[in-house]
């Protein structure tokens, strides 16, 4: 329906555009009358127009539909599909349907970061270096012609040189509002973009684009931009910028922000900012049409939340992550009191499964696609034995040991000859797939990373012995209940209340049994570290991924506590590294059972 409708607007608007232009003098009352809105009862309707800008977020690198883990096209159980060749050919369409001078796009960031293919491109062959080549996510951005984006908290990872690179590369502005240069406090990028939509009816509408990031940056990515860069709340900024876009004649104004909607914060009390604060943004700074969503990778077709000041409506929309959807946010606009002004804004998503990859890109990026496909096939190391994560979810296996073992190391190495480097070092790691493995002989790239399939980082966070208790509780809760004496099943032992395989953490350095035969919360029996029972005072450092750190499974005690350390490096990466620079794997350096499984005293297997 509504492109039928739009596509009638258009040729009306179209035809109209003669008479609305032609010899001022003789319409001068009509024009008057129509612009106060009343035109209508004069027999003359208002100017109408309408336009389109559509939206992406949180691309994390990817171009093609395609996982380089798995060496194999992207699937997922919601058959979603991911990439920009894909939604190059929704943009196409769009701008097909409403016409290309009727559409904006834009991106609300973390555009550089998650896939090998970003990866390749800052580490293995840098965009950074002397006659460097040109990012793929720029490439394929520039070819589909986007407006604006925002800047992500993961455009930080690779360093500010990478980034610098990357805007360089771009032929549209990064924007970020609220990143400052540390020593002038000044805008360290554009923090808006205004760009001109040409009507039929004389005066262009005048759309601003705001971009605001995640003040997070400041944490998860402290080691490159501390004293370089500060990161301000979203809604402090947006307070001071939207005022003076409108001053500047802006006639619409969307907000770009890599940034939730929910008004939680991972951080606990290390900013005085909010993470999620699109929706506050919305509820506080008067002057807002639309905001598009990032940073949560969540699904939001159309959200509206009511300012505060104005009881105006705004609209938000979140497009799911890595490409799998586009927004539209569809605008009309009816001209009154000599000025454009919005009187109906409304968002949708597309699914970016619904066609085809677009040629032009898939054929632009190939050479840098065959180029990493062959690096994740590449060998980095040899393992003695075969591994697989196949009884992970109910049996202590190697291939946990090792995920807890890179991470453990990583942590004790940041930490040493510092304040916490006394302390003992636990690691808490899930099975994230049943069918990961490590072959007995060569491993690739892509064995290592299919270890860890999604793009968390490494954290080092304080905790006593007794919220490391309650921390293994919470995690038990994973098993069904099963009595002493009944046939255990394993296909019906595990995921109890929908717990997925990825919220059940096991954790190495102390030793324990889990009782499934108890009910849940007195499930760890004998929590013990080096032979003694954990001392409920005692403090340990826990590595932990940033996802349990956040809040992510809604873990105990992690999030409220001291953060000792982070970094911006995938564990996946980091996993790499460790076999590349081991060379050889052996399961009998590191495997050991710390936990089992057990009904009244008795193991279970």
């Amino acid at each position: 329906m509504p492109l039928n409708r739009r596509t009638l607007l258009g040729r009306s608007a179209v035809a109209g555009a003669g008479v609305a232009l032609a010899g001022g003098v003789g319409v001068g009352p009509a024009v008057a009358s129509e612009a106060r809105g009343h035109g209508h009862g004069h027999g003359r309707p208002p100017k109408r127009y309408s336009f389109t800008v559509m939206g992406t977020t949180d691309l994390h690198g990817n171009v093609f539909n395609w996982d380089y883990f798995t060496d194999k096209e992207f699937d997922d159980k919601a058959q979603n599909d991911v990439g920009l060749a894909k939604i190059s050919t929704l943009v196409n369409e769009i701008r097909e349907d409403r016409g290309r001078g009727n559409t904006l796009l834009i991106d609300a960031g973390d555009t550089i970061q998650g896939t090998q293919l970003s990866y390749y491109y800052a580490k293995i062959d840098p965009i950074t270096a002397k006659r460097g080549p040109v990012h793929p996510m720029a490439q394929a951005m520039n070819r589909i012609g986007y407006d604006a984006a925002a800047l992500g908290n993961h455009e930080f990872n690779y360093g500010i040189p990478v980034l610098r690179k990357f805007e360089e590369q771009c032929d549209f502005p990064l924007l970020g509002a609220n990143a400052l240069d540390a020593k002038t406090l000044r805008p360290a990028f554009a923090p808006y973009v205004i760009k001109r939509v040409r009507t039929p009816h004389g005066r262009d509408v005048r759309v601003a684009v705001l971009g605001l990031t995640n003040p997070g940056i400041a944490i998860w990515d402290k080691a490159n931009v501390s004293g370089k860069m500060v990161f301000p709340g979203l809604e402090e900024q947006a307070a001071k910028w939207v005022p003076k876009l409108r001053s500047m004649g802006a006639d619409v104004v969307i907000v770009s922000a890599h940034s939730g909607s929910s008004g939680t914060s991972s951080y606990g009390d290390q900013l005085p900012y909010v993470e999620n604060a699109a929706g506050l943004v919305a509820e506080q700074v008067p002057g807002i049409d639309a905001i598009l969503v990032g940073h949560a990778h969540s699904e939001i077709p159309e959200y509206f939340v009511t300012n505060k000041e104005t009881g105006k409506q705004v609209v938000l929309s979140e497009p799911l992550k890595w490409g799998q959807r586009l927004t539209l946010f569809d605008f009309d606009l009816v001209w009154e009191k000599g000025r454009w002004v919005v009187e109906k804004v409304g968002a949708s998503v597309l699914n970016s499964n619904t066609v085809e990859e677009d040629p032009r890109i898939t054929s632009l990026l190939g050479d840098e696609h065959a180029k990493v496909v062959a690096y994740v096939n590449q060998v980095i190391g040899t393992s003695v034995a075969a591994m697989s994560t196949a009884d992970a979810p109910w049996k202590d296996e190697p291939v946990i040991d090792l995920i807890n073992l890179v991470q453990a190391e990583t942590v004790k190495g940041a930490l040493a000859g510092g304040e916490y480097a006394g302390l003992p070092v636990l690691s808490q790691a899930a099975c994230f797939s049943r069918t990961a493995a490590i072959p007995a002989g060569e491993v690739t790239i892509k064995d290592a990373a299919g270890l860890y399939p999604f793009e968390n980082t490494l954290e080092a966070r304080l905790l006593t012995g007794a919220q490391l208790k309650d921390y293994l509780e919470y995690s038990a809760k994973y098993y069904v209940q099963t009595a002493a004496g009944v046939p255990v099943d394993t296909s019906k032992l595990t995921n109890a209340e929908n717990i997925p395989d990825y919220n059940y953490d096991v954790v190495s350095g102390v030793t324990y049994d889990v009782d499934i035969a108890k009910p849940v919360g007195s499930r760890i029996v004998g929590l013990s570290f080096e032979g003694a029972p954990v001392d409920p005072a005692a403090q340990f450092v826990f590595a932990v991924n940033n996802y349990r750190a956040s809040g992510g499974g809604n873990f105990p005690h992690v999030p409220g506590a001291k953060q000792l350390w982070a970094n911006s490096d995938e564990i996946r990466n980091t996993i790499i590294g460790w076999v590349q620079a081991k060379g050889s794997v052996d399961p009998a350096e590191f495997a050991s059972v710390d936990w089992r499984l057990t009904r009244d005293g008795v193991p279970v297997f």
